[in-house]
């Protein structure tokens, strides 16, 4: 075969894309044939979250939007010659799940968003239409029929759902059938709870490789994050909002170089205590579990950051924010909230640090100033967004403990510590980028160890050295202050030394 030869081959397998209608069309093409997302997902292999970006702000591309074609293609052919086959009873039950689940309640269960009433109408960040509630500081209607901007006039002429324009079919090729070589996720499909799905992969896992324990558990690590993102989607049911998986980002949390970092500082405690007590003292290093894990329960902005000027902080809105630190005057006692920073002057934190320095200027601690606060880039915040994932996760990792199941304890572990690591700029995730969300978990980690810190030395500990998320030295009776064992709420020894005069302070091996 000449060159030209194999250039012609080349060109001869390259096609144009399939063509796609826009995006407002595709959801309300499956909203008609009253199919769910889940459903639309299953089918072409991929999660409800990428299904909603598709009908929202991203297109498919490659066999996948050839798929998606050839289902948007059959849908419209069906809807416009009236064929469309009457709903299973299964599919009438999860529609009507699903009606009643997504529909935000004016009377929020116990731990959910409480709905704010208005005394002047403001615009609906969905429609646009004047609206008097507020939730987790987004105005919106609570009724979605409200959302469609329908005149209450017109309410018995109006139509349930607005018309899809008809056209004639496209010619779309059906994709060749081929054996399903990727075995991410069918353990996913069939368990209906959480916890059915992460037993059912590391079961899975385990009868794939004969019962090796090591190779499994080498498998279940490069399946980590495509799990964890279907667990996510799976504890999403019914919840009150959508991930905004690829939101706009400014320009500060975007890396200049592929090497390089963004301009978000996190705060992560990297000291040692200057000076010990004189004499001798048995220093114990304790081990914070699941750091991660528990900062999944952080206030996390649910929507496209916007830009705001001043010193007002609003609780109900989560960020970043440009501050001057206050002057920290502890730091022979306890580590600087911002961490060790060498340069003085303004810098971009995250919404747990800039909390945490608020906290600590309060009347109850007074240990600084108030940080001065020069702008923002924050939205309408919950701190609920991931609490059944993070419980979902927890009760594994509890059940994994009492049970002796390492195995699925490091699978557990690298769900959420490789979740928080990749959904920032990562070539390992392309379903959720929120590096605003990456850096807001980790620093609520590094906020969460320092409140420890605080809480050993309020109650007469000697807090030696903090360090990352999970590290905390102390002097004293520490079994009195944190209860021991392998729960996140509990802390385990990590080593013992000697420090003090004749010694070298924190000189002692750690694990």
């Amino acid at each position: 075969m000449s060159d030209f030869d194999a250039i012609d081959s080349l060109l001869d397998a390259v096609g144009p894309e399939a063509e796609l209608p826009p995006r407002r069309v595709r959801r309300e093409l499956r909203e008609r044939a009253r199919l769910s997302k889940a459903q639309v997902a299953r089918a072409l292999g991929v999660s409800p979250s990428t299904l909603s970006g598709w009908e929202s702000d991203r297109d498919p591309a490659g066999e996948t939007r050839t798929k998606y074609a050839y289902l948007l293609d059959g849908l419209n052919a069906r809807l416009a010659t009236g064929t469309t086959p009457a709903p299973t009873e299964e599919q009438s039950a999860v529609a009507g799940a699903a009606a009643v689940t997504d529909t935000p309640s004016s009377s929020p269960a116990p731990g959910q968003d409480e709905v704010e009433l208005l005394a002047v109408p403001e615009s609906c960040v969905l429609c646009g239409a004047p609206a008097v509630q507020r939730v987790a500081g987004f105005v919106q209607h609570l009724d979605p029929f409200d959302c469609r901007a329908v005149p209450t006039e017109n309410l018995d002429t109006a139509p349930a759902v607005p018309p899809v324009p008809t056209r004639a079919p496209r010619t779309v090729p059906r994709p060749a059938a081929r054996k399903d070589t990727a075995p991410y996720g069918r353990a996913f499909q069939e368990p209906s709870e959480p916890a059915d799905l992460i037993r059912g992969v590391v079961h899975a896992a385990l009868a794939e490789h004969q019962g090796d324990v090591e190779a499994a558990s080498a498998a279940l690590a490069k399946r980590a994050i495509p799990d964890a993102m279907r667990l996510l989607d799976e504890t999403r049911k019914g919840a009150r909002y959508d991930v905004i998986a690829h939101p706009w980002i400014p320009d500060i949390l975007k890396k200049p170089t592929s090497k390089g970092a963004d301009q978000i500082w996190e705060a992560r405690p990297k000291w040692t205590r200057p000076e010990l007590p004189p004499g001798k003292h048995d220093v114990t290093a304790l081990d914070i579990n699941g750091a991660y894990l528990s900062a999944l329960k952080t206030h996390l902005p649910l929507g496209q950051l916007e830009h705001s000027t001043g010193f007002a902080h609003d609780r109900r809105r989560a960020g970043v924010h440009l501050i001057t630190p206050p002057v920290w005057e502890h730091d022979a006692v306890l580590p600087n909230p911002i961490g060790q920073r060498d340069e003085p002057g303004p810098l971009w934190v995250t919404e747990p640090t800039l909390r945490l320095l608020l906290r600590l200027s309060g009347p109850k601690h007074g240990l600084c100033e108030p940080p001065e606060i020069h702008e923002s880039y924050t939205s309408g915040a919950t701190e609920n967004l991931l609490e059944k994932f993070r419980i979902a996760l927890k009760d594994a990792r509890d059940t994994a403990i009492a049970d002796g199941d390492e195995l699925t304890l490091e699978y557990v572990k690298a769900m959420y510590s490789k979740f928080v690591s990749t959904m920032g700029e990562s070539n390992y995730n392309r379903e959720l980028y929120r590096p605003d969300w990456m850096h807001i978990i980790r620093s609520q980690a590094f906020a969460n160890l320092w409140m420890k810190a605080l809480k050993a030395h309020d109650a007469g500990l000697a807090v030696v050295r903090a360090m990352g998320t999970d590290e905390l030295h102390i002097i004293g009776d520490w079994r009195r202050v944190f209860p021991e064992g392998r729960s996140v709420t509990e802390v385990k020894v990590k080593d013992t030394y000697t420090a003090g005069t004749g010694t070298e302070a924190g000189t002692g091996q750690e694990q």
